[in-house]
């Protein structure tokens, strides 16, 4: 009778027992056989009211270790049953809040082993070049170091200093992503204008490689953040200059309808292994093509920059054939 310590219960009782033993003295005043009556009733009215206190009880025990069974982070509760009454509904619930945790709890896990691996990436993307300017730095303090050396050293310098800022620059872009901290301003943009200021940094690597830049489309606007979308461009046409060689093609077109804009960046590079294909977007994936100067980036920023403004990204290639980016936006 554990339950019977519930304040609630023995005040519930002591009620049932004062009103029995009121209409039973009420019936005596009539007759005997009227109080033998009440007392049968209210006797049997006392022992439905013990098993059903009881059997509340049992089910609110059981309740409170299926919640205590949650706190501990075991999520293997049983189905809720398809029963009426308020504690189906009270259980019901719960195991709603149950399926809930479990899906937090496996998506917090997620973050953690994703965000532990990032760290684990970047650290490793940092010890590359800060190794490699520690060697240079020492070497500079070689007061014979020749001119012409000591040149070319500090170069190196600059150049790893510039990788480790962009690295950073690119992370600090990708977690504003993340966390839906960046408001995209989204205005109709001349498709001109938005191609000229994604190729703008590419056009002397275009001309040193000797590769055709052919750009297909018809006057038209989109509607997008231009400084965002122009930089996910980039990071696409970036890509595809790198994995194109000496004398390739690249071909940008552009086409329109009533549902969305379509922008295609295709190229007759390296193409992209099979293997590859699938992770491509994802964040410090290296495929089996990549350069040494590969962080792993590029891509996947390109794809947060766009998805977060309600677009979307596709992805075709063929080893040794070439690759093609297809871009919708919607609206």
């Amino acid at each position: 009778m554990r339950w019977f310590r519930n304040k609630e219960f023995r005040i519930f009782f002591v009620f049932i027992l004062l009103i029995s033993a009121a209409g039973i003295i009420a019936s005596a005043f009539y007759s005997w056989t009227s109080a033998a009556i009440m007392g049968i009733v209210c006797f049997l009215f006392a022992v439905t009211a013990y098993f059903f206190a009881n059997w509340r009880y049992k089910r609110i025990a059981k309740l409170s270790e299926y919640l205590k069974c949650i706190n501990s982070g075991h999520y293997d509760l049983e189905v809720p049953d398809h029963d009426e009454g308020e504690f189906s509904i009270l259980k019901s619930e719960i195991y709603k809040a149950t399926i809930m945790l479990c899906v937090q709890a496996e998506a917090l896990q997620k973050e953690k082993s994703e965000l532990a691996d990032a760290m684990s990436d970047i650290s490793h993307q940092l010890k590359t070049p800060l190794t490699s300017m520690l060697v240079m730095t020492d070497l500079l303090c070689d007061p014979n170091l020749p001119t012409a050396k000591r040149i070319e050293f500090t170069g190196h310098i600059r150049a790893q200093l510039e990788r480790i800022e962009w690295l950073v620059t690119s992370l600090l872009k990708l977690s504003r992503l993340d966390a839906g901290t960046i408001t995209f301003y989204k205005v109709p943009v001349n498709m001109d204008v938005l191609l000229n200021r994604a190729l703008a940094p590419l056009l002397i690597p275009i001309e040193l490689r000797r590769q055709e830049l052919v750009i297909d489309h018809m006057e038209m606007t989109l509607s997008c953040d231009l400084n965002w979308t122009a930089e996910a461009l980039l990071n696409i046409l970036k890509n595809c200059v790198e994995h194109t060689g000496v004398g390739g093609c690249l071909r940008i077109s552009c086409t329109q309808n009533p549902l969305y804009t379509q922008i295609i960046i295709s190229d007759n590079g390296s193409g992209v292994d099979p293997v590859d294909l699938p992770h491509i977007f994802e964040r410090f994936y290296r495929g089996r093509n990549a350069g040494e100067d590969s962080v792993g980036i590029g891509l996947a920023m390109a794809k947060s920059m766009i998805t977060s403004q309600g677009g979307s990204i596709t992805v075709n290639s063929k080893l040794n054939e070439g690759t093609a980016f297809t871009i919708n936006f919607y609206g």
